[in-house]
């Protein structure tokens, strides 16, 4: 059975790094894009960043460029989101997805067939 499972969250100050990783168990996420979602209280899930696995071209939302960095580990069959210079703002349940058989760039939620459990970050002013 398909399976993410995420971890990394916490408490971190503002302008402090966290990262989050996302395993896959029982099927290989280097043969499908994955993406990093956040969710706000009254909100919708949005997308922060996402990797292809056709050849591993990345998105990020507009407010997260420069910051935020999405990347592979195949062999831990692993992705990270290491998040930089973090702002109050961006606390939020945190979450990754998989778009099981993509090859590009996906941003709607759903496109996304797989799910983690979430995870908190809180960003301290």
């Amino acid at each position: 059975q398909a399976q993410l499972a995420e971890s990394g969250g916490g408490l971190v100050q503002s302008g402090g790094s966290l990262r989050l990783s996302c395993r896959g168990s029982g099927f290989t996420l280097a043969y499908n894009t994955i993406g990093w979602f956040r969710l706000t209280p009254g909100k919708e899930r949005e997308v922060v960043a996402c990797i292809s696995s056709s050849d591993s071209s990345t998105y990020y939302a507009d407010s997260v460029k420069g910051r935020f960095t999405i990347s592979r580990d195949n062999a831990k069959n692993t992705v990270y989101l290491q998040m930089n210079s973090l702002k109050p703002e961006e606390t939020d349940v945190y979450y990754c997805g998989a778009d099981i058989g993509a090859m590009g760039i996906y941003k709607l939620t759903a496109e996304y067939n797989y799910w983690s459990q979430g995870t908190q970050v809180a960003v301290t002013s």
